[in-house]
């Protein structure tokens, strides 16, 4: 693993705020209407954001971590006016808290962080007042967090980019997919900051088209070269030595390394392997699921068929034809040439590499 010495921040400052806590409501951006629009959304109640969360206005693991913890204020909020009793609230607001970690099966960043709230509403000896401020209190605290981890992940990133680097990234691990800085897209920030000749090469990413949608949007807005390539052309340019490395982000991290990130990373991986091109993992610690002891653990979710039948509302299919839609695959971790997190970069064995970082 890299040395864990105290890093130099990035100087690198991203124009995107994805999620903030303002005063008793969730301000996020709605991630569905890109490219047409880029708004913002207020959520005021724990069902909608446990809806922005299945409907991915927000998504992104580390983002959807945060969200997560917004909505079980929300909730706290809403019960303290239902209920007196603090026994009463208590139990029904760590109901709520355990249905929101529902909202995204895969995503482990937001059982970490529906855990982190979960500990406070059971461990705190304040009334019910006190409660929801310390809940609110956290949820601001984990967004501060998320942005200095993302940050400090470039920077240990930003040391394995070669000079002039052609990136390949799959869907987005940006900014968009967490506070403000990405995680892959975070890797990329840190080392534009150092060279400015970098470029990004971002796949398409069906079938939502993250890639096209998000990647592009947000390093267009930041000033970074990117060129949008769709899913099954990534050999194609491997192959002409166009790409230098691969760097994704994670949704799930077993202890063993293999890694659970959108549909098709897998492929990615495999070519990349062929093709002897480094292909990193760039996520917090907070992914790394340590209970879980390999790839086949891990739960993938099933999306809606829509997600393959429709583009932009219109068929492209014949009516009732069968579809499979996971929303995720795993790449065996003898695949990743490295795993950047906000501590280092863990390397193979990541059994041992893993277990020692924790």
């Amino acid at each position: 693993m890299n040395n864990t010495k105290e890093k130099t921040m990035s100087s690198f400052t991203s124009t995107i705020r994805t999620i903030e806590w303002k005063d008793t409501f969730s301000r996020m951006v709605d991630q569905t209407k890109f490219p047409e629009k880029f708004e913002y959304i207020d959520i005021k109640t724990g069902d909608e954001m446990f809806d922005a969360i299945r409907t991915m206005i927000v998504r992104g693991a580390p983002a959807i971590g945060i969200a997560g913890a917004h909505g079980i204020v929300l909730y706290a909020q809403e019960l303290e006016k239902q209920y007196n009793n603090r026994s009463e609230f208590i139990d029904k607001l760590l109901e709520k808290a355990q249905y929101m970690k529902t909202s995204r099966p895969t995503a482990v960043n937001l059982m970490w962080a529906c855990r982190k709230q979960i500990d406070i509403i059971e461990s705190s000896t304040s009334d019910i007042a006190g409660i929801i401020e310390e809940l609110k209190q956290n949820a601001v605290k984990l967004e501060n967090e998320d942005i200095d981890i993302n940050k400090r992940i470039g920077d240990y990133g930003a040391e394995v980019v070669p000079k002039g680097a052609a990136i390949l990234t799959h869907c987005n691990a940006g900014a968009l997919a967490t506070v403000g800085y990405g995680t892959a897209l975070g890797v990329v920030r840190s080392a534009f900051a150092k060279d400015n000749t970098i470029h990004v090469f971002a796949d398409e990413t069906r079938p939502r088209q993250q890639g096209a949608r998000i990647t592009t949007l947000e390093l267009t807005k930041d000033g970074i070269p990117v060129t949008l390539i769709t899913d099954g052309m990534c050999s194609y340019f491997m192959k002409k030595g166009m790409i230098d490395m691969v760097c994704v982000g994670a949704d799930r991290i077993a202890a063993n390394g293999d890694t659970a990130n959108k549909i098709g990373t897998y492929t990615v991986a495999i070519a990349a392997k062929y093709h002897n091109i480094p292909f990193y993992v760039a996520a917090p610690l907070s992914t790394i699921d340590t209970s879980i002891k390999t790839g086949d653990d891990i739960i993938i979710e099933e999306r809606s068929h829509d997600e393959v039948t429709m583009i932009n509302g219109k068929p492209i299919c014949p009516e009732g034809v069968k579809v499979i839609n996971p929303g995720f695959d795993v790449t065996p971790a003898e695949l990743i040439t490295g795993i950047i997190t906000e501590k280092g970069i863990l390397r193979p064995d990541y059994k041992k590499s893993i277990k020692e970082i924790f």
